[in-house]
């Protein structure tokens, strides 16, 4: 069962290639509660290789097994001839992540006119790639999300394309062509966000932090989280900002 959590200037940039809804309503944790999340298993996989449409905390697109949680949209990144060869990061600036079903429709993988289905493991990598919530599918997220990050940067509420104009800024470096990351105090960052640890993306998980692996789960282990100094924050800081208002999180792959 998923788990719902509560929960400066960029100072680097890394590679996009670099190492490293609503209807799940468990009960908050506590802001300094220790969370576990234990992987899931896979079943029934029908091809030898997963496709290369899953998202990794660092926002690159890579093939990994599990569903995931969530389908998520960043424009067409494959080729377009019929093949799983996905060319290209991102198009655009609107990344946004979409509920695994709405109103019966049917997106087609690897059609050449259409966008590339991208999944996350749980909403918390998904904010931490950078997307937000779609204002269609996802409506009343959508809303939640824009109101706290409108109510933690003391502006009037943006529009969804101002929201992508924002999140764009913040977790991308077109000069680099390269991933942003943030420095932000350990003491200060809520459950749900990601960071570096090591080139290796973390949860923060109460006093831990939990890796998220290769398999598209996480280590059931956690590793200690510092106490001070500044950790390398994946989560943009407007997601982060949002999340220590309130913003609840999902966390943890279905039946996990």
């Amino acid at each position: 069962m998923p788990i719902l959590v509560r929960a400066g200037p960029p100072d680097r940039a890394v590679g996009a290639t670099a190492k490293a809804h609503d209807r799940f309503l468990s009960p908050p944790l506590k802001a300094r509660s220790r969370l576990s999340v234990s992987p899931s298993s896979v079943k029934g996989m029908s091809t030898p290789a997963p496709a290369r449409n899953r998202v990794r905390p660092l926002g690159d697109v890579v093939a990994a097994p599990g569903r995931g949680a969530w389908m998520g949209n960043r424009g067409r990144l494959h080729d377009g001839a019929g093949t799983r060869e996905v060319r290209r990061h991102h198009v655009g600036r609107a990344w946004i992540t979409c509920a695994l079903t709405f109103r019966d429709r049917r997106v087609r993988q690897w059609d050449p006119g259409h966008y590339t289905p991208l999944f996350f493991l749980d909403e918390a990598v998904s904010f931490a790639a950078g997307h937000r919530p779609c204002a269609e599918c996802r409506r009343p997220a959508f809303t939640a999300f824009r109101d706290l990050v409108a109510v933690a940067a003391g502006v009037d509420r943006p529009s969804a394309p101002e929201l992508d104009r924002l999140l764009h800024s913040e977790r991308w470096d077109p000069s680099r062509r390269a991933r942003r990351l943030h420095a932000y105090p350990w003491a200060d960052l809520p459950d749900g966000a990601f960071v570096l640890l090591d080139d290796e993306a973390v949860l923060v998980a109460g006093d831990g932090l939990l890796p998220w692996r290769p398999d598209n789960t996480y280590a059931v282990q956690p590793v200690p989280r510092p106490g001070t100094g500044r950790a390398e924050l994946l989560t943009p800081p407007s997601v982060v900002r949002a999340l220590r208002a309130g913003l609840p999180v999902q966390v943890g792959a279905p039946g996990g």
